[in-house]
């Protein structure tokens, strides 16, 4: 279903809203706030957001002004966090599966979770990060502190989601912490989350497209490639020529890989993977995945592979890209990589889908061949990428011009406010990433 397109401005409550669940920051009531300027000026400003309402349907709204408190716990002060003025924030693939009615999104979440921005306030325990600075925040919120944040596995901190490790921004089950797809958010734990841009302020700005790639999807795409072993002269497949996809193709290319074949049933899409150098598998065309890697390789099978569509996979050729199979990708990397080899698997798989072709997919459970992947010696690494172990050396790439990743997803900046509009071409399967530019800093059109 595509999104309704509609942004509105409702009535102005009395108070503001608690947050309900999750450790949420909590916001002051829907007014202008003042705030210091990178200049020193005091300026006034609101807030607005993209929301979730329903299957099919976001809205951009006036949202609380963030605060540095924690609303469910009486307004104690976050004295760790930071407030940013968003400067880029994406539409993700896993937006859409809440907006598609995939999962169990409350109504009334405020989306986003890939979020750049410039720091305009800091809590009493920052020490490190100050106002004015440019920064990029992962999508993993971490506390820096528990065993598993020492460890650098920061998509599973222990400490910031009481339902389970892992917690994200604007997702559902992950915390119940406030989006980013807005004016303003709240960052917890600053000093040990956000990346600081180094550098001069004109120069971060001109790479901010590529930058704002940095919270997920190109530390996702990389995560998925050197999880499956791709290095240099390795032969890879990537299933899905999405956004991530597209990330993983290019995070291939700069680990070295000979090649890259990218399978997708976009044609669109596929067009532009083979436009930085991969070659591409039509799967709406071709259900036999190895017998078109043979054709391009000369053996049906390649050294790694990687999942970047995960549970709303469909099937493959003719008749079976007509229906939903979920566990077709999976099963199809088991079989075209070669023994010994590795599959990487950022792609997004859920513990409830409410929308799920049967029963067993309705609660995570997929019919996979695991006898294959153990009978081939394969390996596997799933979960959410821990974004803080490649994002510095990916900002490093891309200010030296090592990488061109905006260009790579066809990054396209529009303003917040179109953003329904955004995720309605994205569910249509527009060739895009699509970046929203909250203040016009980008020079995204009216």
């Amino acid at each position: 279903m595509a999104p309704v397109v509609r942004s509105r401005t409702p009535p102005r409550p009395a108070r503001a809203r608690s947050a309900a669940g999750g450790r949420r920051a909590s916001a002051a009531v829907r007014a202008p706030a003042n705030r210091l300027s990178t200049e020193g000026e005091v300026v006034a400003d609101t807030n607005r957001g993209v929301v979730y309402q329903a299957p099919g349907e976001v809205t951009v709204e006036d949202l609380d002004f963030p605060k540095l408190e924690l609303a469910e716990q009486g307004g104690r002060k976050l004295q760790h966090g930071a407030i940013l003025k968003v400067l880029a924030t994406n539409i993700c693939g896993s937006d859409q599966h809440m907006v598609r009615g995939r999962t169990t999104a409350p109504a009334g979440l405020t989306l986003g979770h890939e979020i750049t921005g410039e720091v305009i306030e800091t809590g009493g325990d920052v020490e490190f990060v100050k106002a004015g600075d440019l920064v990029s925040v992962p999508f993993n919120i971490a506390c820096g502190r528990c065993r598993n944040c020492k460890e650098r596995h920061t998509g599973v901190c222990e400490n910031v989601n009481r339902a389970r490790p892992g917690a994200a921004y604007g997702y559902v089950d992950m915390g119940g912490w406030h989006g980013g797809q807005a004016r303003y958010a709240v960052v917890p734990y600053a000093d040990f989350n956000l990346l600081k841009f180094p550098g001069d302020r004109d120069t971060v700005m001109a790479k901010l497209p590529d930058l704002a790639m940095l919270s997920d999807i190109f530390p996702t795409g990389y995560h998925g490639a050197y999880t499956a072993g791709v290095t240099t002269g390795s032969t890879v497949y990537v299933a899905g020529a999405g956004p991530v996809g597209l990330a993983c193709a290019t995070a291939c290319l700069l680990l070295g890989a000979a090649v890259v074949i990218v399978g997708d049933m976009n044609e669109q899409r596929l067009a532009q993977a083979r436009g930085f150098g991969c070659e591409t598998i039509d799967l709406s065309r071709h259900g036999d995945v190895g017998a078109q890697i043979e054709q391009i390789l000369g053996v049906p099978e390649v050294d790694a592979a990687v999942d970047c569509v995960g549970f709303e996979a469909r099937g493959q050729g003719h008749e079976g890209a007509r229906t939903e199979q979920p566990a077709t990708v999976l099963n199809t990397l088991m079989d075209i990589t070669r023994a010994a080899g590795g599959v990487g698997i950022p792609g997004l798989y859920v513990t409830g889908d409410p929308g799920a072709a049967d029963e067993n997919a309705k609660v995570g459970q997929l019919g996979l061949r695991i006898g294959t992947g153990w009978a081939k010696s394969e390996y596997f690494v799933t979960g959410q990428c821990p974004v803080m172990s490649y994002n510095r050396q990916l900002m490093m790439a891309i200010l030296y011009d090592r990488v061109q990743i905006a260009r790579n997803v066809n990054a396209s900046v529009i303003p917040l406010e179109q953003a329904p509009e955004g995720y309605a071409e994205f569910d249509k399967g527009a060739a895009r990433k699509y970046i929203l530019d909250p203040h016009g800093t980008l020079g995204a059109a009216a």
